[in-house]
């Protein structure tokens, strides 16, 4: 039976506290799920959520999918209310998707206690409306919820609902973990009690973890290793609470671990494209540590982990970070040693292989600065500018002198907070003076160097502050703590980050806007 993954990032997905999808959202969603490979994307709950039905209603003329089938989900019929008479069900029908997705209850104390209503009817709840979608031409997916609460307080309920679904036509029956509490061997002794129980085969089931207990990548994991051949997840593991199985974690898991082709062939390795434009879509921030598709998850920082991938990258990387889309990185600090040093360098396309004593010098000093609060894990720009310090022939130019600078903060009396920054330079062996303001003084002081510089380098119109980050290191206290500035500059297509540290905040600031301009400036005559 064909494997299938199945997406529920624009329903169960957008449960999330805080997120929320317009309609070319959801659009826009669907088109790079397709793009990942998935073979069911599950929209939205259409006749219950306005939004939805519209989603469904553009979708049929606007999506052109290559690998999904697009799913609406809803809900069996109410009780007591003929299947053709229920407004939902018909819903269902109205959306026009070539698969509808119902939820059961598969826990008695559901049944009996939030609808409220017998454990006879319930299942012919489940049968009549599977029998007449299935009649009307759909592909039927059942989600059992609480399917694991409700095994363990009435296993024999619980199974007979599974039974029920699957004789009516049912394409498969998902066990749910709605409140997220299970783990793995609990999983997989449910599923293995239940396949013998009734002698349904494990491949006509379903798994939909949720994440309470930090273990739904995992349950779903030991669900198919237990049989079953139906996953679902969200993007980026999106959802209510602690959230849904990560899908991504989920089919890289599987393709890469277990050997099962479960994506269309060149698709795995649009993942991290997949993962961060949604996240840019839902205005959440990408999770920089999340497996696979994390921009630290094939990220180095001990020297002895970059000796052993100087010689071979696979020794500290558990797959070649390439198919899902990633890519290896070395991050030097005060733990680097020599070759995290050169294969950062080498990152960067500098080579200080062939120049022994130029590295020797470039890691004693990234050691030094490093325990003095400078960090250049972020601040490729700052890093590359010492070790090209170090190198013949390969040191940027500065582009100016400091002759002096000076910050002044005036509070009015009409309450209004001003910042004037003179600067002092000599450029070209011209000294220059030059004064402005700004809402801030580090934002004052950037703004006097480019007046001062305007002239002799016209291309600074083109960079632009884009980001501005303060850290108080740890181990510091009060007014005179030590300060690290990052500053990150955008221009000519491209961003770098640079890095400053220093007690005094301004000065601090200073030397990352120093290294931003000198680094950009270099790059500009490239």
């Amino acid at each position: 039976m064909t494997f299938q993954v199945y997406d529920t990032t624009l329903r169960d997905g957008a449960q999330r506290e805080g997120l929320t999808y317009s309609v070319v959202d959801k659009l826009a969603v669907a088109r790079l799920l397709d793009d990942l490979g998935v073979g069911f994307i599950e929209g939205g709950w259409p006749g219950a959520v306005p939004k939805d039905t519209e989603f469904f209603r553009r979708a049929r003329t606007e999506l052109e999918l290559r690998h999904a089938v697009l799913v609406a989900f809803g809900a069996t019929r109410k009780a007591g209310v003929a299947v053709e008479d229920d407004p939902q069900v018909r819903g269902l029908l109205d959306a026009a998707t070539p698969a509808v997705a119902l939820v059961a209850k598969a826990d008695l104390r559901h049944v009996e206690r939030a609808l409220r209503t017998t454990a006879e009817e319930n299942l012919a709840m489940v049968r009549d409306t599977i029998a007449y979608l299935v009649a009307q031409g759909r592909r039927v997916f059942v989600d059992g919820e609480h399917f694991y609460d409700g095994y363990r307080y009435d296993p024999a309920y619980t199974a007979a609902v599974a039974e029920t679904a699957l004789a009516a036509g049912a394409e498969r029956f998902v066990l749910c973990d709605t409140n997220g509490g299970m783990l793995p061997s609990q999983v997989t002794a449910a599923i293995t009690d239940l396949t013998a129980r009734t002698g349904i085969a494990p491949e006509r089931l379903g798994m939909h973890a949720q994440n309470d207990t930090a273990c739904a990548v995992a349950n779903t994991i030991a669900a198919v290793e237990a049989g079953v051949r139906h996953v679902q997840g969200t993007a980026n593991g999106y959802g209510e609470r602690p959230g849904n199985a990560d899908l991504f974690a989920i089919v890289a898991n599987l393709q890469l671990k277990l050997g099962m082709p479960v994506l269309p062939e060149g698709c795995l390795e649009q993942m991290v494209r997949v993962s961060h434009a949604i996240a840019e879509i839902a205005n959440i921030a990408p999770d920089t540590h999340q497996a696979y598709v994390g921009a630290a998850a094939f990220a180095h920082k001990a020297g002895l982990h970059a000796s052993a991938i100087k010689v071979d990258p696979l020794l500290y990387n558990h797959v070649d970070p390439s198919v899902v889309g990633n890519d290896m990185r070395i991050l030097v600090t005060e733990m680097a040693g020599r070759a995290s040093v050169e294969l950062k360098s080498r990152e960067l396309g500098l080579d200080l292989a062939g120049h022994p004593d130029a590295l020797s010098k470039v890691t004693s000093r990234i050691k030094e600065l490093e325990a003095g609060g400078w960090s250049f894990e972020a601040a490729d720009a700052s890093f590359e500018l010492l070790v090209r310090s170090e190198l013949p022939d390969a040191a940027p130019p500065r582009p100016f002198a400091l002759e002096s600078y000076r910050v002044l903060v005036e509070h009015r009396e009409d309450g209004a907070v001003v910042s004037e920054a003179t600067v002092k330079i000599r450029v070209r062996g011209e000294r220059v003076i030059a004064t402005a303001e700004g809402n801030g003084p580090v934002n004052a002081l950037d703004e006097a160097l480019r007046v001062a510089l305007a002239r002799h380098y016209p291309e600074l119109r083109e960079f632009e502050l884009a980001d501005y980050k303060v850290r108080i290191l740890e181990g510091s206290h009060g007014t005179g703590a030590v300060t690290r500035v990052l500053v990150e500059t955008a221009g000519a297509g491209r961003d770098w980050t640079t890095v400053g540290v220093h007690p005094n905040v301004v000065e601090a600031s200073w030397h990352a806007l120093v290294d931003a301009l000198t680094y950009g400036l270099d790059r500009a005559r490239v």
